[in-house]
């Protein structure tokens, strides 16, 4: 089974090494990873970091963007996988059986779609990291969409041909008129209205850094709750309840229990 593993960097010269870190100690065949970075021009260090490691990018563009939304869409266009994953400049893998573990759980189950936990963790200053939040996904229902679930997106891995299923018709599998919630409304989407039945693997996946877009900030967290509530309504899958249990479902996460 090979994977299309999918990075967006932009000026990420302080955390690249460790992604691509972590891709590296996978214990999966190389060959059947492909791993794609889209870089939005970086103006530092970024690109000769990725040049100096170990585990080299089978594709990578540099180029100005219209922000990672847009990078995503063109990650996706060039994988040639049999499915897609991300993993984002501010994320590693929780350790270096990921791949071959989301391998065994889609074949054992047969699924088109497969997501898990992550963790947001803050550097420690000695190299290490401390747990901030907890995301425990717990088993998809399609009902509790309308309760504001979703999985982590760089927990989500899905097969390549959902994607061309649920394409806009502009050509974009992520809605660039987001600035933040785009894969919000991807996922409510592929759920929703294409009705994919995800298995869920019960283990932490992915690491993110604390400080990414959409919780950087009072003022971001704002700007994503506005844009959470059109795709609530645009893509039918609740009311203003979706909205206030989306948020107040994370409170928990900050109850850690790894």
């Amino acid at each position: 089974m090979k994977f299309s593993i999918i990075t967006a960097t932009w000026n990420s010269e302080a955390s690249i090494a460790e992604t691509q870190r972590s891709l590296a100690e996978q214990d999966y065949p190389r060959d059947q990873i492909e791993w794609i970075v889209v870089d939005g021009a970086s103006s530092d260090h970024t690109i000769e970091k990725i040049k100096a490691g170990e585990f080299q990018p089978d594709k990578l563009v540099s180029e100005k963007d219209n922000g990672i939304y847009d990078a995503l869409n063109k990650g996706v266009r060039m994988a040639t996988g049999d499915f897609i994953g991300f993993l984002h400049a501010d994320d590693f893998f929780a350790t270096g059986g990921v791949l071959p573990r989301i391998s065994s759980a889609i074949e054992n189950s047969g699924a088109d779609a497969l997501y898990g936990d992550l963790q947001y963790v803050r550097p420690t200053g000695n190299g290490d990291y401390t747990l901030v939040r907890h995301w425990e996904s717990g088993i998809y229902s399609r009902k509790n969409l309308s309760k504001g679930w979703m999985p982590p997106h760089p927990s989500l891995y899905l097969k390549r041909d959902i994607y061309e299923c649920a394409k806009l018709e502009n050509g974009e599998y992520f809605d660039t008129s987001f600035s933040c919630a785009a894969d919000y409304d991807f996922m409510t989407r592929i759920l929703g209205m294409y009705e994919v039945e995800p298995a869920y693997l019960k283990t932490v996946l992915v690491k993110m850094r604390v400080g990414g877009v959409s919780n950087r900030s009072l003022k971001h967290i704002i700007h994503k709750s506005r844009e959470d509530w059109e795709i609530i309504r645009r893509n039918k899958i609740g009311g203003i309840h979706t909205l206030a249990w989306k948020n107040l479902s994370k409170l928990k996460q900050f109850i850690h229990k790894p």
